[in-house]
């Protein structure tokens, strides 16, 4: 297997894609746009995360809602009058919400994918599954789910809103390391530079408590 090939990350089409295409996760969010002078895309780690994978969208806009119960009955999918869509549906019960996915993943030896929701995408009452899949070896095509949080509750998804997000991860990575605690003092070099940052990071707090503008 040649170096170009080992990296591919491959999406083959079990169904049609036109409406639930796979593109690389965006970096804006909603809220992030609306935080006083859009101060949330400052923070470096939240917009690596959002654009961290790959996601896939809704095809259409609907509502759903939960009663509390356990059945897969007790979830009602309601979309706009005269759709039809199979691939949004209750399937597993428990107010889980299911997305049918028209991909089956191949990625490198050793490659899983984390199949998450896309982060940092806040939704009210209803909040995304996770879970890992070896790919690398896997035959089958995985669902997306949703898990609703709150009962007799109408949650709405629009169409083109992202509902998945991929990101592969190299398997058993956690499992090969081994946490070590030390004193911050074991390393002077690095306790110099956290002591620096610390009080610039005081200093930078203080500020903004006092409005300050240059903060």
């Amino acid at each position: 297997m040649t170096a170009k090939r080992s990296r591919r990350l491959i999406a083959f089409e079990v169904a049609s894609t036109e409406d639930m295409p796979l593109e690389p996760a965006p970096i804006s969010r909603a809220w992030m746009d609306q935080s006083g002078n859009r101060f949330a895309y400052r923070c470096l780690p939240l917009v690596m995360a959002n654009q961290a994978g790959w996601i896939i969208r809704s095809p259409v806009d609907f509502s759903v809602r939960w009663n509390g119960g356990s059945q897969f009955t007790d979830l009602k999918v309601r979309l706009p009058r005269g759709v039809q869509e199979e691939r949004i549906l209750s399937h597993f019960g428990e107010g889980v919400l299911t997305f049918t996915l028209p991909y089956l993943f191949q990625t490198p030896r050793g490659i899983n994918l984390w199949v998450k929701g896309p982060a940092n995408w806040i939704k009210d009452g209803v909040q995304p599954l996770e879970g890992i899949v070896e790919t690398d070896w896997n035959e089958a095509t995985f669902t997306m789910n949703w898990k609703l949080t709150r009962r007799n509750h109408t949650i709405r998804f629009e169409q083109g809103e992202p509902i998945c997000m991929i990101v592969p991860i190299p398997r058993g990575l956690a499992d090969s390391l081994e946490p070590i605690h030390r004193p911050l003092s074991a390393n002077p070099k690095l306790a110099r530079a956290y002591q620096q940052w610390s009080e610039a990071r005081f200093a930078f707090n203080g500020g903004l408590a006092r409005n300050d503008g240059s903060a």
